[in-house]
């Protein structure tokens, strides 16, 4: 069951991740963006690729172990409600929708307002997926929370970027 888990969330994650970097490819180098004020809290370019990949993986390998062991704590609960996982694959997939579209919305939309909103909805949206894991299994949850710590700090991140360039 884990393999099957794994194959929908890597392949859910690496979509994401896909979408992402098509909004990203040569924005980065784009005038636009160089010219753009940021925050000493700005990680240097290098330090993102890293982390997303680092977190892409964890957010695959952990959703998958929740899909699998909600798979297994399905034979037992009493009523399909009481799964701890019902509702899991559906946030993951909001969740990395929110994590693709934080790209398109600052980088080609260049709307730096919506993209802090996108990325508070996101990181709501990864504190909500790590509680979720964490009802599976105390130890999934805690898997997900540096995504989620990441995602905050990336709407502080988007929210002093947009203050700088008002």
């Amino acid at each position: 069951m884990f393999l099957k888990s794994l194959v929908v969330t890597g392949t859910l994650t690496a979509a994401a991740a896909t979408a992402g970097s098509l909004a990203t490819t040569g924005a980065v180098k784009s005038r636009w963006y160089q010219t753009l004020r940021k925050p000493a809290i700005q990680p240097p370019p290098a330090a993102f690729p890293v982390v997303w990949s680092t977190l892409y993986a964890d957010i695959a390998l952990a959703s998958a172990s929740v899909l699998a062991d909600g798979a297994k704590l399905a034979t037992d609960a009493p009523t399909p409600a009481e799964n701890p996982a019902r509702g899991y694959l559906g946030a993951l997939a909001v969740n990395l929708a929110l994590n693709a579209a934080w790209s398109w919305c600052f980088f080609r939309m260049r709307n730096l307002p919506l993209s802090v909103g996108v990325a508070g909805g996101l990181a709501l949206s990864s504190v909500g997926l790590a509680r979720r894991a964490g009802r599976v299994k105390p130890a999934l949850g805690w898997l997900l929370a540096p995504y989620a710590a990441w995602c905050a700090f990336a709407t502080v991140l988007s929210a002093r970027v947009a203050a700088l360039n008002k």
